[in-house]
C-alpha cells in the first residue's frame, strides 16, 4: 500500500522564515508523526549544492543552501493537509497562485537532483572518469572505489581521485555526475 501511495506523492515547494530552515524541516516530520501523516508526508529536503570556498587561505568544498527560505517535500497533497503544513511551525506556506501548491515538475526534480536516478555504468576501481556536473565539472579522476550497500550491490556512487588545488584529493561522486573515459 505505502509503495503504492509513494507513487502518487509529488514534489512540493515551501516557503520558511529565512535561517530557520532546519527548524522548519523538524517541526514539519515531527508534525507528520505526531497526526499520523507519514503515509501522505515522505520526505522533507533542505535543497543543498558543494561550493568550493576559500577558508584561511585554503580552498574547501563546502555545502550551501541552493534555495534560502525554502523546504521541498515530497506528499500526497489535499486539502485536509494544507492546515497541518501551513500551521507548522517555521513554515509560512506553499509557493504557488494563492499560497495553493503547485507541484513541481519532473524537469524540476531531477535538475533539483531530488530522485534518484538509476545510471547503469560499467565502472571499476582503477577507470578514469570526467566529472560532468557539480561544482568539479570538468575534472578528470580515477575511480578508487565503488559504494556498496548490505546486499552487495552496486549503489551508483564513487570515490574519485582528483587533483585539486595541487594535491590528490578524493571526492564522493554519484554515477549521474560522471562519464568514463575510453582508453
Amino acid at each position: 500500500m505505502e509503495n503504492m501511495d509513494m507513487e502518487n506523492a509529488k514534489w512540493y515547494v515551501l516557503h520558511t522564515y529565512s535561517g530557520y530552515e532546519n527548524v522548519a524541516k523538524e517541526n514539519l516530520e515531527q508534525m507528520a508523526l505526531n497526526y499520523g501523516l507519514t503515509n501522505r508526508i515522505f520526505d522533507v529536503v533542505i535543497p543543498m549544492e558543494d561550493v568550493i570556498e576559500e577558508k584561511k587561505g585554503k580552498k574547501v568544498l563546502v555545502q550551501k543552501k541552493l534555495m534560502p527560505g525554502y523546504l521541498l517535500v515530497k506528499m500526497i497533497y489535499g486539502d485536509d493537509i494544507w492546515h497541518n503544513v501551513t500551521r507548522t511551525r517555521g513554515i509560512t506556506g506553499f509557493t504557488g497562485p494563492k499560497g495553493r501548491p503547485l507541484d513541481l515538475t519532473p524537469e524540476e526534480v531531477q535538475r533539483l537532483r531530488l530522485e534518484k536516478i538509476k545510471v547503469e555504468l560499467d565502472l571499476a576501481e582503477g577507470d578514469k572518469v570526467e566529472i560532468i556536473d557539480g561544482p568539479l565539472n570538468t575534472m578528470i579522476g580515477e575511480i578508487v572505489s565503488i559504494a556498496t550497500n548490505e546486499n552487495q550491490e552496486q549503489e551508483s556512487r564513487a570515490k574519485v581521485k582528483v587533483e585539486m588545488f595541487g594535491r590528490e584529493t578524493v571526492v564522493d561522486l554519484d554515477y549521474s555526475q560522471l562519464r568514463k573515459i575510453k582508453d
